[in-house]
């Protein structure tokens, strides 16, 4: 038993056991007969080598032998076992990878994969020690292991995930890097958890704070910064392909950025990850679901679109429904689901019907195949807040209209005696009845034509197989529209008056127009137009009584429509047709329809109906002003059926129903018919193997540089096994039973030992892990492209921290985009400050990326992107030096190195290094830059012209009443700071 000191071993005791362990390591490690492991050493040769043709596809497999599963391989065959226990040399399989005849030899030649001596070695160990088999362990739900206890090396170990590490270490001759540095510390802190570089500030407060706990303060106060979510954020768009442009063809724009702003607030509010999860495949779905969770549906929406039109609708309706299939799995289940879209998985168990039930779950998301998504007005955030102040208010302006006085009930009665007299004066007008439209060769015919209506009107008769129906939704006063071409359509009503008068009706068509009255034609226009309110103007005269109006519209081609009302009161219909009641025989509703009239008119009302309209407009311009999203619209599932070989014209293959591989667990839902609230909430059960595992490895690789296992979107046969199985096991248990709480696993992670170790590494442990896979120090690596160019700007000054909003478009070279058409559009930078916004807020263009953003690495999002490639290329630095956003950038902080009032050279140098890498200058870098700073300095004296042209970049100008030699220094100390933002430093996270 190892005795401890206040908690840890005393330093002597704690070296003297780790070098007893590192030295049974040592023999461990050169013993010939350790333990094979199928997963570790077997599996991934298999799957190399083997599945192809010997694995889950069906349709492929050669021989009827499987090779993927343990009954398969393990199964008696004619006169032969392809595997026996304990004895290579009875084993068919090992027969045959050890045949001298390339004819019997496995794998083929022509298969140009053929094993090397030590992976047949390994097979024959495996064999000998028995052919343990087990089920590949991506499938195999975790359960929470031990936690190591090894003996802790110089208070390495901070939180468990150190146990894990530690203990591998010493089993691999290893030991911990030492601590990094605080300034270190700190920067990494601030880089890997905001995108953002601490100040000179706050790089003292952290160095200076002797306390005990600083490190776990440092983390809390990060993690509760509004940044961290816009951190996040830049990563999880990647992950589900997040971008302003629908991609294809024209690459048109969209309206999504509501959904980037749920992401930010999602990280920033720690929001459940189930819950996550569940909101953006099925928020739409949600009982009583708000704008917030609407908002997040648009993830299904995300995917890309056409709107070209020779596009084919059924083809693209399959290309979506595959891209869902595709990303979804990868997304959350980190899965290549989408290789069974054509046939059987080659090393995974998918099968194509697998693939079709799952794309199945998206088949009630309201799309076209052709023609772009549209975009829904969003009520969140200020705006929201404004207009529910505005609708209050309204809403007490109504109350205020409707309130009765007496005064307003003498008043009203005085109006009506007026009114009333009006009432008795004007004509009744039945609703519309429609006959048509009767077809003609062209317009003149249908307009010249007398069609059976003009020769009689029997509404209860058919003509040439038409009927009269009746048309009250023709209300007078509004353009009507008519369907047809080169055709009339026949109107009817009747007019009621008391005595004979003239009416003025005013009148508008698409085409031609012809009225008759009591049999006689009183008005005719021959014209081809559009229709509107008012273009015509005709008088009947009327007969007391019954008067019969017969209205032509005759249509050539193009729009169809009519316009009607009569120019006989003032009042509306239904306030005249009350009116025309004796108020003793008035109802209620007549009551009420007569008083809500006048009160549209009373004089003493008018205050309140003018700040009621002046409300009403208000709320309309802010409703203008509303965000617009994407977002899922769920109606009546379209059938999916498998497609055979992935053909879209083939309709053979059986329709299918929502569902989820069958190797995986199972999906109860009864009798009825899954969706997509159930996928979700499928994908984030607790014996569900992958979402935890897939989610906890890239939260490493956040941290680290690369996951715990890799790739990252592919945990099945083709990926490698986990370096630390247990470890990746105990997060995926932590994270689940932590109620999938995303900031409790940062602080695990951000908290340990092994995130704290240096990131300098010695030869010897460089040649021993180069890849840094065993994690015996911290990982170095290029910051991304959207931090890269948040780092610049925020050491600059220039850096705008709104958190939030609409996508914004910095400087990007004119004549980019001059290939992009349909239509042909160009790159308008942003208004004002908007263009220092950070990275994450640049405007996605999927087929024309920002080449800036695109010399860095970042993905055009066609595709779930769930890591980066990191390149070093000299693009790089000539973006660093030549593009206005670093240029500008590098002349803001030389004038804030100026501004600084900092001592001579070397005080302003000071403070330019602090500001940029936290640190001073060594000797030898003063040495240079003093020297690059002189003869820049002299360049600019001689050639004033050019110093004012170097800071003209951007926005910025040269100081109006500056001297010429003010400028010359200022413009060398821009040289100075264009060499610091393009230093391998200051782009790189230690």
């Amino acid at each position: 038993m190892v005795e401890m000191v206040g908690g840890h071993m005393p330093l002597a005791r704690n070296i003297a056991v780790v070098v007893t362990l590192l030295a049974g390591a040592r023999l461990q490690a050169a013993d010939p007969e350790v333990q094979v492991d199928f997963n570790r050493d077997i599996r991934p040769i298999l799957s190399t080598h083997c599945f192809q043709c010997h694995g889950p596809d069906a349709g492929k497999r050669q021989g009827e032998l499987r090779l993927d599963t343990r009954d398969g391989a393990m199964a008696p065959r004619k006169g032969h076992r392809t595997i026996v226990a304990g004895r290579p040399g009875d084993s068919e399989l090992f027969r045959r990878i050890t045949a001298e005849s390339a004819d019997e030899r496995m794998p083929p030649e022509e298969a140009k994969k053929p094993l090397t001596k030590s992976q047949v070695e390994l097979i024959s160990r495996w064999i000998k020690q028995g052919a343990k088999w087990k089920e590949h362990w991506a499938w195999i739900t975790p359960s929470r292991p031990a936690l190591p206890s090894p003996p802790d090396y110089l208070d390495f170990v901070r939180t468990p995930v150190d146990r894990f590490l530690l203990e591998r270490h010493y089993a691999e001759g290893l030991i911990p890097s030492s601590p990094a540095n605080r300034v270190t510390l700190v920067r990494r802190a601030f880089l890997d958890l905001l995108g953002l570089p601490p100040t000179p500030e706050q790089v003292d407060a952290f160095v200076n704070d002797a306390r005990p706990g600083a490190w776990k303060r440092l983390v809390d106060r990060l993690l509760t910064s509004p940044h961290y979510g816009e951190r996040m954020a830049i990563y999880w768009l990647d992950v589900v392909r997040y971008a302003d442009s629908n991609g294809y063809h024209s690459d048109e724009a969209r309206q999504i950025a509501p959904y980037r702003d749920y992401v930010i607030k999602s990280f920033n509010n720690n929001l459940r990850f189930d819950r996550f999860v569940t909101e953006q495949l099925a928020g739409d779905l949600l009982p009583k679901a708000d704008a917030t969770q609407k908002v997040a549906s648009g993830f299904n929406m995300l995917l890309q679109t056409t709107s070209e039109g020779g596009a084919q609708a059924k083809e693209y309706l399959a290309k979506y429904s595959a891209d869902r299939v595709r990303n979804t799995s990868s997304i959350f289940l980190g899965v290549t689901l989408g290789c069974a879209q054509c046939h059987d998985h080659k090393y995974d168990p998918f099968t194509m019907s697998d693939f079709y039930r799952f794309g199945s779950f998206f088949a009630d998301i309201k799309e076209r195949g052709v023609g772009n998504p549209p975009s829904y007005p969003v009520r969140v955030g200020p705006i929201d807040e404004s207009l529910k102040a505005v609708e209050t208010r309204i809403a007490s302006l109504q109350k205020a209209l409707v309130t009765t006085t007496p005064e307003l009930t003498a008043a009203q009665a005085k109006w009506e005696t007026t009114a009333e007299a009006e009432a008795r004066q004007s004509v009744s007008l039945s609703p519309w009845s429609m006959i048509g439209p009767f077809p003609a060769a062209n317009f003149e015919e249908a307009h010249a034509k007398a069609f059976p209506p003009e020769k009689e009107v029997d509404l209860e008769k058919a003509y040439d197989g038409l009927k009269w129906i009746a048309a009250a939704k023709f209300v007078d006063g509004k353009p009507h529209t008519l369907a047809g071409q080169n055709c009339a359509t026949y109107l009817f009503r009747t007019i009621t008056t008391k005595q004979p008068r003239k009416l003025v009706v005013s009148l508008g068509s698409d085409d031609s127009i012809k009225l008759w009255l009591n049999g006689s034609v009183s008005f005719e226009k021959k014209i081809l137009r559009g229709v509107a309110p008012d273009q015509d103007k005709a008088t009947l005269d009327l007969v007391a009584g019954e008067n019969r109006l017969l209205m032509k519209v005759a249509n050539g081609g193009g729009g169809y429509g009519f316009f009607f009302r009569t120019l006989q009161s003032s009042l509306p219909a239904p306030v005249l047709a009350a009116l025309k009641l004796p108020a003793a025989k008035r109802n209620a509703a007549q009551k009420k329809t007569i008083a809500d009239h006048y009160r549209q008119i009373a004089p003493a009302l008018k205050p309140v109906r003018d700040k009621l309209a002046a409300a009403g407009k208000q709320k309309a311009e802010l409703e203008k002003q509303l965000p617009r999203t994407l977002m899922t619209v769920s109606v009546k599932p379209r059938p999916i059926r498998i497609l055979p070989r992935g053909n879209w014209m083939d309709d053979s293959g059986p329709v299918v129903t929502p569902g989820v591989p069958g190797f995986l667990p199972a999906l109860e839902v009864g009798d009825r018919r899954a969706n997509r609230l159930d996928l979700a909430r499928w994908i984030v059960r607790k014996d569900n193997p992958l979402t935890a595992r897939a989610f906890v490895n890239r939260l490493w690789k956040l941290y680290f540089g690369r996951g715990l296992t890799a790739p990252l979107d592919d945990l099945g046969a083709q990926g490698t096994r986990p370096v630390h199985p247990e470890l990746l096991d105990w997060l995926a248990v932590e994270f689940i039973e932590s109620g999938w709480n995303v900031k409790h696993m940062v602080r695990l992670i951000v908290n340990s030992g092994a995130y704290r170790q240096n990131s300098l590494v010695g030869a010897s442990l460089r040649e021993r892990d180069p890849y840094n896979q065993l994690l015996a120090r911290q990982s170095r690596f290029r910051l991304d492209a959207e931090i890269v160019r948040d780092n610049a700007l925020a050491v600059s000054g220039l850096l705008v921290t709104r958190v939030g909003g609409p996508s914004v478009k910095p400087y990007q070279p004119a004549g980019y985009w001059r290939h992009m058409n349909f239509p042909a559009r160009t790159w308008k930078s942003s208004a004002g400050k908007s263009v220092y916004r950070r990275g994450l807020y640049t405007w996605w263009q999927r087929m024309f990326l920002h080449p800036s953003l695109l010399a860095f690495d970042a993905p055009s999002r066609e595709e779930c992107t769930v890591e980066r490639p990191r390149s070093n290329t000299p693009q790089q630095a000539l973006v660093l030096l030549n593009d206005p956003t670093y240029v500008e950038a590098a002349a803001a902080l030389a004038e804030r190195i100026i501004d600084s009032k900092s001592d001579g050279f070397s005080g302003r140098l000071a403070w330019a290094f602090r500001r940029v890498l936290s640190r001073q200058p060594r000797p030898e870098e003063a040495r240079v830059l003093k020297s690059v700073f002189d003869r820049h300095l002299a360049d600019y004296k001689a050639d004033p012209a050019s110093a004012g042209r170097a800071l003209s970049a951007g926005r910025l100008k040269p100081p109006q009443k500056a001297t010429a030699e003010a400028v010359a220094e200022r413009a060398a100390w821009m040289s100075l700071a264009r060499i610091l933002l393009n230093l391998h430093e200051t782009i790189n996270r230690s």
